[in-house]
C-alpha cells in the first residue's frame, strides 16, 4: 500500500489539505474501498457539492445544510471519503466553505471513518497545509 493511500485511510490523519494536482490522490485510491469525489466547487458551491455527491432532496443549499449533508453521507458508499476540489469560491465563502469541510473530517475521524477534503492549489495560495510532500 503507497503511503499516500495509507494516510488517506488513517480517519486520525482527516482534514482539509491542499495538493498540487489530483493524479496523485487518483492514482492511490484507484483501487481502494474510499469514495473518491471530484467536484468543481469554483462556480457555485452548493449546487456543485449537491451534484457531485448526491445530495438529497431536502438539501437548502446553505452553508448549515451542506455541513448536514457532510455529516450524514448515508447514501454514499465507500470505507472514507475524499472530496477532491478543483477549483473553490473567492473571499468569505472560502473561509466558512474550509471551516464546514473541517468540521465533517472532525466528525467522521471521531466516527473512525477518514474523511479527506483536498483543494488543488497549484500556486500553494491556500492556508491549508499540504496533504503529501511533493518532489
Amino acid at each position: 500500500m503507497s503511503k499516500l493511500l495509507e494516510r488517506l485511510r488513517d480517519p486520525g490523519r482527516s482534514g482539509v489539505y491542499r495538493a498540487s494536482g489530483a493524479q496523485a490522490i487518483e492514482e492511490a485510491t484507484r483501487s481502494s474501498a474510499l469514495d473518491v469525489v471530484t467536484i468543481d466547487a469554483g462556480a457555485s458551491v452548493f449546487d456543485a457539492m449537491a451534484r457531485a455527491l448526491e445530495f438529497p432532496d431536502w438539501f437548502g443549499a446553505n452553508w448549515d445544510a451542506l455541513e448536514d449533508c457532510l455529516s450524514d453521507l448515508s447514501w454514499r458508499r465507500g470505507e472514507g471519503h475524499v472530496l477532491i476540489l478543483q477549483g473553490h469560491p473567492a473571499g468569505d465563502a472560502l473561509g466558512v466553505l474550509t471551516d464546514v469541510l473541517r468540521a465533517a473530517a472532525e466528525y467522521w475521524a471521531g466516527r473512525g471513518k477518514p474523511f479527506f477534503a483536498v483543494f488543488i492549489d497549484p500556486e500553494r495560495r491556500l492556508a491549508v497545509p499540504d496533504l503529501y510532500r511533493e518532489a
